[in-house]
């Protein structure tokens, strides 16, 4: 091979790099960009999640107070049918 033929060849080579190296750093930066926008969407889903994760702690302790005051009114319902079965017996133990 003489020295021209070799020179040719690894100029034919060196711009195939080239390109290679071209549409390896295109698709590189259609990579970055692809990362960053699900790097966008992932913090998007986080806060969306925290802010879920708090309603829903919100409406468990709202739904604990609920069922607090309805065991209350129970128990107040309860107390006061005591109190009359007790006011009955007193009354009969007078007669």
């Amino acid at each position: 091979m003489s020295t021209t033929a070799t020179l040719d060849n690894v100029i034919e080579k060196t711009e195939r790099l080239i390109q290679l190296c071209s549409v390896l750093q295109e698709e590189n930066d259609l990579l970055k960009l692809e990362n960053d926008t699900l790097q966008v969407a992932l913090n998007a889903s986080k806060n969306k999640t925290k802010e879920l994760e708090e309603k829903l702690r919100a409406l468990k302790l709202a739904k604990s107070f609920s069922e607090t005051n309805e065991k209350s009114v129970d128990i107040k319902q309860k107390i006061s049918e005591f109190v009359q079965e007790i006011d009955k017996c007193i009354v009969l133990l007078k007669k």
